[in-house]
């Protein structure tokens, strides 16, 4: 299967010469409709590199390469290549203004791409849209700071699929949870990907929700792969030590819970 997303050798550093080595010679790759999870505790780049992907980040040296397509800076990529990627951060109340309706937070995704805006009254495809994440109808009207943390990141990703994107790039998109409302948006997107036909990039630092959602798993340290693979080899059989660290830790807390 051809690659949909290349990610190769790519390198950042923050504090310039001799500052902190973020990301360290990261290579990978995602394929049509599939979700590689990429995992990792906090400060080992993961979220630095899905910050390049979407072109929030600019790296030192690398590229990033999707459909076979060299991407810049987000700013400098094509408009098509902007919407064909999208981002779904990790505080759904901080990436969403609290002031505005749904309706108009999703309109503004219309507005700043206009070719995927629905012709004439954008009503029905608006909440064609929300029902696709799970929501009613009437949260349209509805401000986002009154809305709870799962409505919002259903309403993150609304926005997000408005534009038609074939990768979604969801950075610790769960974390700010509920567990219980994690399991709901974990199963949210696996169903996404299947109707809206996406791939996924999901940046984690759990790998006890990996295995509901991931077909293979990057796992990250001190901003370089230590070990990648299909998901039931990694975490069933992982060769790399800290990856068994990682899962050690998931099922202490899972004994503790």
């Amino acid at each position: 299967m051809s690659e949909m997303l290349e990610v190769s050798d790519l390198r950042v550093t923050f504090g310039g010469r001799g500052g902190l080595v973020a990301v360290d010679g990261v290579s990978l790759r995602v394929a049509p409709e599939e979700t590689l999870a990429v995992v990792g505790e906090s400060g080992s780049g993961k979220t630095t590199v899905a910050r390049c992907v979407v072109g929030l980040q600019r790296p030192d040296s690398g590229t990033v390469t999707f459909e076979g397509r060299t991407l810049g800076p987000a700013g400098r990529r094509p408009p098509e290549s902007q919407r064909a990627i999208q981002m779904v951060f990790q505080d759904p109340r901080s990436s969403l203004n609290p002031r505005m309706p749904v309706s108009d937070l999703i309109g503004e995704a219309w507005r700043t791409h206009p070719v995927t805006a629905p012709p004439g009254d954008r009503t029905e495809a608006l909440h064609r849209l929300l029902a696709d994440v799970g929501l009613d109808a009437d949260v349209a009207g509805r401000r986002a700071g009154d809305l709870s943390g799962g409505q919002c990141q259903r309403v993150s990703i609304a926005r997000a699929l408005a534009v038609g994107p074939r990768l979604l790039v969801c950075d610790e998109a769960v974390s700010a949870l509920d567990v219980s409302v994690q399991a709901q948006i974990l199963r949210l997107l696996v169903d996404l990907r299947r109707s809206h036909r996406l791939a996924l990039l999901f940046i984690t630092h759990d790998l006890g929700v990996v295995h509901q959602i991931a077909d293979r798993v990057a796992v990250m340290r001190r901003g370089a792969v230590v070990e990648e693979g299909p998901a039931g080899e990694v975490l069933g059989a992982p060769r790399h030590e800290y990856t068994q660290a990682l899962l050690d830790a998931a099922l202490d807390i899972g004994v503790e819970a």
